[in-house]
């Protein structure tokens, strides 16, 4: 029969629980909506432009059943010309009108969703705006099947969006009161709960200038920066997978036990229980 459009989120009840989700800024509510204004800027959708065709080159390889994308549900982001997933549920702490797959309510850091049950989950700066990231991590280890893909888009704070970050991070301005977690500690993570990480991709070598006619005068510094010094992305894109250890019967070589017993082999004895104590 395969499996049904709602089972992985059949698991903590029939219907979906609306749970909000904190984040590093003051109001979360607030950060949230400025973070999709922000978005929408000259500088936000010229981040959102690389980040898309980051995302088509990942999700060309990429096929399954669920495709489950956290947050940032009115992002833009158009997959519909490479995903190959029956279906794509954008969960987040809030429904907006537009977006772009089945919207579902819910927290990053309590995924109402079945265990081994998803394909690939997308987290579009997910963890930046999370108020417990290695949570979110241990959740989505638990509902991705074995094998299954991770994708996260952050942040990097070892770079000139970092830098700029320092000046307006006690001002509570999105997307400059995030988290901004380093790639290293990002992979840390991914490590300890046994994620490989496959691809990556490097994003935003430009420093975070509002105006758009300088932004394009500074374009040869973005190509520069993807050849010399790509440690030094505004925005990393990391594709991660599952791993799943397999356990491995080791047999017991009699003829070695002999050997080391001199000769003589030692049956093994079964002790039968009498039922009473020794």
């Amino acid at each position: 029969m395969g499996r049904w459009l709602l089972t992985p989120f059949l698991e903590q009840g029939m219907l979906p629980v609306h749970m909000k989700t904190k984040s590093t800024c003051v109001n979360s509510s607030d950060c949230q909506q400025q973070l999709r204004d922000w978005f929408q800027t000259a500088l936000g959708e010229q981040l959102l432009a690389q980040e898309q065709a980051c995302l088509e080159r990942l999700f060309s390889d990429l096929f399954g059943h669920y495709l489950v994308q956290l947050g940032f549900s009115d992002s833009g982001f158009d997959l519909s010309g490479v995903s190959r997933f029956r279906s794509h549920v954008v969960l987040d702490s809030e429904l907006m009108s537009q977006v772009a797959g089945s919207p579902m309510l819910g927290s990053a850091e309590q995924l109402p969703l079945a265990t081994d049950s998803v394909d690939v989950v997308l987290m579009p700066h997910t963890l930046d705006f999370s108020n417990d990231p290695h949570q979110v991590l241990r959740e989505v280890e638990r509902v991705l099947i074995p094998e299954g893909r991770l994708i996260i888009l952050g942040f990097n704070p070892w770079s000139l969006w970092g830098l700029w970050r320092l000046f307006h991070c006690r001002s509570n301005a999105v997307p400059w009161c995030g988290h901004f977690l380093a790639q290293r500690r990002t992979h840390d993570w991914l490590s300890l709960l046994g994620f490989d990480v496959e691809k990556m991709c490097r994003l935003m070598f430009l420093p975070p200038l509002k105006g758009q006619g300088i932004m394009g005068q500074m374009a040869g510094m973005d190509r520069l920066g993807r050849r010399y010094w790509p440690l030094l992305s505004g925005v990393y894109v990391v594709q991660a997978v599952k791993r799943v250890s397999t356990m491995t019967l080791v047999g017991v070589d009699w003829k070695a036990r002999a050997r080391i017993l001199g000769g003589q082999v030692v049956e093994p004895t079964t002790r039968q229980s009498d039922g009473k104590c020794s």
